[in-house]
């Protein structure tokens, strides 16, 4: 027998302990592992941080299931995802080069979310617990295998084509302009209820994403915690043939179960799968003059040994109005310690006129000057400074502290618009001839 449950049902918060029950009475109440556990469910803890980790950085959950995640037997290398890759990334020399690429084109083979993964680059080491990985992802198929990452949770970010993500905590359906957290260790599958689906992922080997911190801007603005959704329980009771696939120090590896990964009855903790509607982000701007930093745009953070600068941020450009006076409104030209890769949803960013397309991506490493091309420059400078709506844009950024070093594939990519640089050539000299 399949137990499901109505797929638009959620509860809501983050970080906040939750509880939930596909069955009414499987959730043990006063006490994580009974001696008895309620219909012969098998207590298991997943911990997403240390043990010893501060009470208010501490993350795990108690899953109740039909059996224990243990049971299983030994994985083997996984042949699939051939362009899945991890750090550290030494296929290719780092480069300091500015670079964009065109969409990622659809697949000519019916291919799974795991195996439509597209790795561009990425920081760090994943075995050592720093950086991240940098994927892309085009899928025309659902998928009929289960998956998890060892090495990080994974930021989902749909540009085209709705995903369902079935997990052990439960079910989510995760459409474009929406975002997905799935935590390092938990199961999970995707369907596709349109067909196909293309889209962003960040792997965070480092300290888990989390809400910025909000200074002097108070106690409200930016995403708020109340609209992350994690899903309620649901379960699989299938007896027959699974793949499970996992990631792990940087390879992918695969075992086969005899019964659905999917059949924990009940959960509650402060560890579980969320989606956020990044139309919900409470954008933060000036209301005088001056473009502020792209820090007040910052959804999730994952901070790193050093205090005030992240191993990520991950970074939305939304729509809002735009008032300032005086002031050259889009992005300025720059230079920043810290590295940028940006990906857009939908429309158009507002530095970039043309070239930059939705499904496209863009990476500015650190120290290496970018800013808005001269078409968006041009426009900007001779703009009547009236408060002006940026509507029907969605813009993104995952920012990390380190140089971005690409795969071998992002390098040499088809995709690559090799003309990038012609953007800033079209600049003239100032003229100081009349000063």
């Amino acid at each position: 027998m399949t137990v499901t449950q109505d797929q638009a049902a959620y509860l809501t918060g983050f970080a906040n302990h939750h509880a939930s029950e596909a069955v009414p009475g499987a959730l043990p109440v006063g006490r994580n592992s009974p001696q008895h556990v309620p219909f012969g469910l098998y207590a298991e803890q997943l911990s997403g941080t240390a043990f010893t980790a501060p009470r208010g950085e501490n993350r795990r959950s108690w899953l109740y299931r039909l059996r224990p995640a243990a049971n299983h037997p030994a994985f083997m290398p996984y042949q699939g995802a051939p362009l899945f890759r991890s750090a550290p990334f030494n296929e290719v020399a780092p480069s300091p080069n500015r670079l964009r690429w065109d969409p990622l084109p659809w697949p000519d083979e019916a291919t799974d979310w795991l195996d439509g993964l597209v790795t561009y680059g990425g920081t760090g080491h994943a075995g050592e617990g720093t950086g991240v990985g940098i994927h892309l992802y085009a899928a025309t198929a659902d998928m009929n295998r289960a998956f998890f990452s060892a090495d990080g949770e994974l930021l989902v970010v749909p540009e085209q084509g709705r995903l369902a993500i079935d997990t052990e905590f439960g079910r989510m359906e995760v459409a474009p302009l929406h975002v997905a957290l799935i935590p390092r260790g938990v199961r999970f599958r995707v369907a596709l209820p349109d067909g196909r689906a293309r889209g962003y992922v960040l792997e965070n080997h480092g300290q888990l994403l989390r809400l910025p911190d909000l200074g002097p801007i108070g106690a409200n603005g930016l995403a708020n915690p109340r609209d992350f959704e994690t899903p309620v329980a649901w379960f699989e009771d299938r007896d027959e043939p699974y793949e499970l696939v996992q990631k792990f120090g940087g390879g992918l590896w695969t075992t086969r179960l005899d019964h659905s990964p999917f059949d924990v009855v009940a959960w509650h903790g402060n560890l579980a799968p969320c989606r956020y509607d990044l139309r919900r982000f409470n954008t933060i701007g000036t209301v005088s003059f001056d473009h502020p930093d792209p820090s007040i745009f910052t959804v999730l953070t994952s901070p790193s040994d050093t205090h005030g600068t992240a191993n990520c941020d991950f970074v939305i450009f939304p729509p809002r109005w735009m008032v300032a006076e005086d002031t050259f409104r889009p992005p300025w030209f720059h230079r920043n310690v810290m590295s940028e890769f940006m990906g857009l949803v939908e429309g158009q960013y507002d530095a970039k006129v043309g070239g930059f397309q939705p499904g496209g991506a863009s990476l500015h490493n650190q120290m290496n000057g970018h800013g808005p091309d001269q078409a968006s420059y041009a426009k900007a400078v001779s703009a009547e400074l009236k408060p002006h709506k940026l509507d029907g844009t969605m813009a993104f950024m995952f920012e990390t502290r380190c140089p971005v070093r690409l795969t071998r594939w992002a390098a040499e990519a088809p995709t690559a618009q090799l003309d990038y640089d012609e953007v800033w050539s079209g600049f003239r000299k100032a003229d100081i001839s009349g000063r």
